[in-house]
Parts: C-alpha cells; structure tokens; sequence
C-alpha cells in the first residue's frame, strides 16, 4: 500500500453501520473440519436509507472487507476459527490493504477472487505476503475462457489451492479440471456442495476439501429407527420435564453406563462454567439444575458415538453455535428474562434434529415434549423464537441469504459490534463443546 493510498483511509475512514460475520466450514474426505471461509456483511454508514423504507444494499464487491476485518480482529477473530484454517475472500484492493497482522498467518489461506488479475504490483504483493507465511487459493476458475486459461497459468504455481464452484462447472469439465489439478500437486475445493448426492460426486472424483451445508439438509429416511442410545437419552430429557425425583432420574441415567460418561464428560467443560469438578450424576443434578442438564443431553444427542464417521461432527458444531447465538441474542434483547434464553437455546440446537435423526420435524416435535412456542418456530419459523432462527440460518449462508440478515439485523437495533461479539462467543463456546463431546 503506498502513503498516498494509507493518508487517503486515514483523512477518509470507512465507516461500517450494520456488518456480521458468516462461518462456512470447510470439511475434508472424512467430513471432519479442516477451516472455515468467514466471509463479511456490511453496509457504510450514509448508504442506508434510514426512515425510507427502502433497506440499505450491502456494501459491494469487498471493498468493506479490510476494514471489517480489521474491526472484527479488534474483539478477538482468532475466536472464529479456533485452530482451524481460515479461508478469507480477497480483491486486489484488499491485497493491498494493512489487515494482514491481524491474521494467524499460519493458517490464513487468502482467496484471490476471479477479479484479481496477475498484474506485476499484484504478483510482487502476493510474494510478499507469501514470505509471511500466508498461503493462497484461486476462485473463479473453470470457464475455460482464454483469459481465465492465462490467468490460470500465472497465478497457479502460487497457489496451494483451488476452488471449484460446482454451480458454474459442468460434471465433464469438473472431472478434467481435477485431474489436471491433482497432477499439477493442487489441492482441490469443492464450493457451494448443497445434496449429498453433489458430495458423493464430488467424493468418487477424488476432490480433497468440501464446502456448503449438504450435511446439514434434512434428509428423511423410511423406516429409520434411533440407535438405543439416542432412545435412552430421549428418555432422560422426557423424565427430567417430568415431575419425578431426582434419585428417579439419576437412576435411569445410571442404566446407561455410555450416556453416564459421556454427560459427566460434558458436564465438565469449560463451557458449562461450574466452579468445581462435578464427580457424580447427583451432583450434576444438584450443581447445573434439571434446565442446564436438558441442555447437555440436548448436545449428547449430536455427539452420538454411532454417527461418528459420518455427519456428526459438522452437525454437532453446527448445532452447538446456533443454539448459543439464539440464546445470546435472547439474552441481549430480553434481558431478564433467563427462561426466554433458555428456550432460545432449546429452538437452536432441535432445528437440525430433522437432520441428525432422518425424520420430519413435525414426527420430532410430537416424540419430545415442546412448548408450543417452540413447536411454532421449529415447524414455522414464526414467533419471537422463529424470528431468531430465521435470523441465525440467514447469518450462517450469508452468500445466499444476506438480504434478509441486515434487515433483520436493522430490527433488532443491534449494532455491528455487538453482533459480531455474540458471534464470537457462540463460536468459541461451540468449539470448547465440541473439543469435550468427541
């Protein structure tokens, strides 16, 4: 960046009225996490019609990107990716940019943009930035235009790896690109994955990294039964809404030596926040209170041994940070009102149930005993509770959903700040969860 460009930001800074961050996982051929793309929303103050009806467009291209970034580091964005890798979309403009000592270099992955053309100032800068540790991916790639076939050539031998947007690359050019990409010792991601049957295609052609939320796609199996673990767990959250004694439930916990474990395990994160070591079923009774042990049973039932290998570790991280962000959202807008959090919570971790147990939701809600609160957002995304789930999908693809975020976002009169903070928090809570249940 020249002086001329950095007096330019300082005499004239970007001001950022409404941004969150969106998370999307990047898994690998075992569907366990390997990073996760964090891609930023925003809209500059002065572009939004307040009072006008009309909703503020979000800022275009990435011209929001570094200042964002660089705002959202300030309040702790190690916090997004724990020890993943993070995978941030970049222009030329940003390439440019101061961001970069914001960044844990080691496992920053910087994706140049199909806008990004390898200009001599452009590849200079990419070496630079390659001499700190940074390592690059290419998107926009497969048109097969003869310009994409030269930008492809100058900017490859930079890269490590590439990305392939499976809605703009046809099944013959995907399976050519791959080999001719693996033969070149690329690594190849696989975007926008939506069905699993898209995942499987992806799979047999030897593609290494996956993209988009086909594991998160309710898929209903016929004839589908729960696994005696999950139907002994289902059981304990039913006697705990029940009015039977404590000794009742620790007793049929104790039934289950599997689940016995596994809840003490949880019980004992970091993120449950209790004070001492919980040792025993009764104590963990009588320390967390029969709400707080609903909620790990909840999260028990995504961490179940039997789906390991399959679609439960994404489900689980998935699963864990909405129901977190819905609760923190409750808690900031209705403060005071603990038990309207908790249910927010609740509605956050029984939306993917459809997804985790391959049966509709309307079958869940009336297997497991609900308010009809909850039942009215789960089956219809309406109500106080549905509002905030529809928030929290919306958040979790921006890429696809962005115009109904900000407006949201806008309603609740909650500033940019304190959304990316309880963003933050769900997540590194989530990824302390998730660390203990597998």
């Amino acid at each position: 960046m020249t002086d001329t460009q950095r007096q330019d930001q300082a005499d004239h800074p970007l001001r950022v009225r409404d941004f969150y961050l969106g998370r999307q996982p990047v898994l690998d051929r075992n569907q366990s996490l390997f990073g996760y793309e964090l891609l930023f929303r925003s809209t500059p103050l002065g572009q939004a019609d307040i009072g006008s009806g009309t909703p503020a467009a979000p800022m275009p291209g990435l011209s929001a990107t570094a200042a964002v970034i660089a705002h959202a580091a300030q309040l702790g964005l190690a916090r997004a990716i724990g020890d993943a890798h993070c995978f941030l979309n970049v222009d030329t403009d940003v390439l440019g940019s101061d961001i970069y000592a914001f960044l844990p270099r080691e496992r920053t992955v910087l994706e140049l943009a199909a806008s990004v053309m390898p200009t001599e100032a452009v590849l200079a800068r990419l070496a630079e930035l390659a001499g700190h540790g940074f390592q690059f991916a290419l998107d926009g790639i497969g048109s097969g235009s003869a310009g994409d076939t030269a930008r492809l050539q100058e900017l490859l031998p930079l890269a490590r790896f590439v990305k392939l947007d499976l809605r703009q690359t046809s099944q013959p050019a995907l399976a050519a690109l791959v080999a001719r990409l693996h033969g070149m010792q690329k690594t190849v991601v696989a975007n926008k994955v939506e069905t699993r049957e898209e995942y499987q295609a992806c799979l047999d052609l030897g593609i290494d990294y996956f993209q988009g939320y086909y594991f998160a796609r309710p898929s209903v199996l016929g004839g589908r039964k729960l696994s005696p673990s999950q139907m002994a767990v289902l059981e304990l959250m039913n006697l705990i809404t029940s009015e039977v004694d404590n000794a009742d439930i620790e007793r049929a916990v104790k039934r289950d030596v599997t689940v016995a474990m596994n809840l003490l395990r949880l019980v004992n994160t970091p993120a449950v926040g209790a004070r001492q070591r919980i040792d025993s079923l009764s104590q963990a009774l009588l320390v967390l209170g029969r709400r707080q042990l609903q909620r790990w049973l909840q999260i028990m039932l995504y961490a179940e041994p039997g789906t390991r290998g399959h679609n439960q570790t994404p489900l689980l991280m998935l699963a864990t940070t909405r129901g977190r962000l819905m609760e923190l959202l409750a808690q900031r807008l209705r403060p005071g009102q603990r038990y309207l959090s908790e249910i927010a919570f609740t509605v956050g971790i029984m939306s993917l149930m459809d997804v985790l147990f391959g049966i509709p939701m309307a079958d869940i809600v009336e297997q497991i005993p609900v308010s009809e609160e909850i039942s009215t957002a789960l089956l219809g995304r309406s109500g106080f509770f549905g509002e905030l789930l529809k928030l929290a999908e919306c958040i979790e693809q921006p890429d696809t959903q962005e115009e109904g975020a900000l407006p949201a976002l806008r309603g609740l009169a909650m500033s940019g700040d304190d959304m990316v903070e309880l963003e933050m928090s769900a997540f590194q809570w989530s990824d302390s969860v998730v660390r203990y249940a597998i």
